[in-house]
């Protein structure tokens, strides 16, 4: 029996398979192009720290990010579900996959990473559930600086110097890019008609976690509501290629999942808020110095002599 390619990546909730937007991408490329993955979650284990997500391995070949997985399924293993595509269209498929990650990539990140709301009661305890102990009170606030350092990497240009003065900005140029994503989708099923392809995988990517987290601050994700042929879009894949893994339980076996996940939930924001108040209350306090013998050298000298036997 022929060794599965592996896909390593986040793991599934929120009625997704997986809620990692560049694991999504290639998780629909594969469904779409008929290529079978074996799917292996890192949560709860220590790849969420050392793990570069998403990871194809096969053969003993690794290869990382979106591009390259989708390139390497292409052109080493056969699974193309752009080949019906005209050069126009694969030309096509270039500018609006650069459209994504200049545009929405920046507003995402701050809608899920930076916004405090969503962040403190969405995606910190997420990840913190699912990444193991000590990691999962320091690999969140990690994820959420190394999301803030690249909004400002690539969005920070004078005039604009601090986040709040960026967020207007990231937002704005997200909804433009939604708007020319639903103009283009209209009312066909897919972007290219009716069979999809890498640009529909990597629609999906971007934009499905949007349509399904429940979010307690949710500027663009209102915004993505209104475009209502873009929610349809993901719930028409997620029903047709994703139905058995986003929904793999009973009814009543994924309440008790999302039960003990509440409670875990809760439990690792009690915790992390109990360090961080210890360590607040180790920085205040004054630091004494450790206390020195008043004794002078010859009277310890003394004392030893008197206390050694004739």
């Amino acid at each position: 029996m022929a060794t599965p390619m592996e896909l390593i990546c986040w793991g599934s909730d929120w009625g997704l398979p997986s809620v990692h937007t560049d694991s999504l991408i290639v998780m629909a490329y594969a469904k779409f192009s008929g290529a079978q993955l074996k799917v292996l979650p890192i949560d709860l284990t220590w790849r969420t720290l050392t793990g570069t997500v998403p990871a194809l391995e096969f053969d003993g070949t690794t290869v990382t990010e979106p591009v390259h997985i989708l390139s390497y399924l292409r052109k080493q293993q056969r699974y193309n579900a752009d080949y019906e595509l005209t050069a126009k269209q694969g030309a096509d498929t270039l500018a609006f996959i650069a459209l994504l990650e200049e545009k929405l990539r920046p507003a995402l990140l701050h809608t899920f990473w930076v916004d405090v709301e969503n962040y403190s009661n969405v995606t910190r305890p997420w990840f913190a559930s699912r990444t193991p102990f000590p990691l999962n009170f320091f690999l969140p606030s990690r994820l959420s600086s190394e999301a803030l350092s690249r909004i400002m990497l690539t969005k920070g240009e004078p005039p604009l110097h601090s986040i709040s003065e960026v967020e207007a900005k990231i937002y704005s140029e997200a909804k433009e890019c939604l708007n020319l994503l639903s103009h283009r989708l209209g009312t066909s099923q897919y972007f290219f008609g009716n069979m999809p392809a890498s640009l529909d995988a990597f629609v999906f990517g971007y934009i499905a976690p949007l349509h399904k987290a429940d979010l307690p601050n949710g500027q663009l994700q209102v915004h993505l509501k209104q475009l209502t042929n873009l929610g349809q879009f993901c719930d028409a894949i997620i029903k047709t290629y994703f139905v058995e893994s986003a929904s793999g339980l009973s009814p009543a076996s994924q309440d008790a999942v999302d039960a003990n996940l509440q409670k875990l939930t809760q439990l690792v924001n009690k915790e992390s808020n109990l360090i961080e108040k210890m360590d607040d209350n180790l920085r205040s306090s004054p630091q004494h110095r450790p206390r020195r013998s008043d004794l002078k050298p010859s009277l310890i000298s003394e004392e030893r002599n008197s206390s050694m036997p004739a």
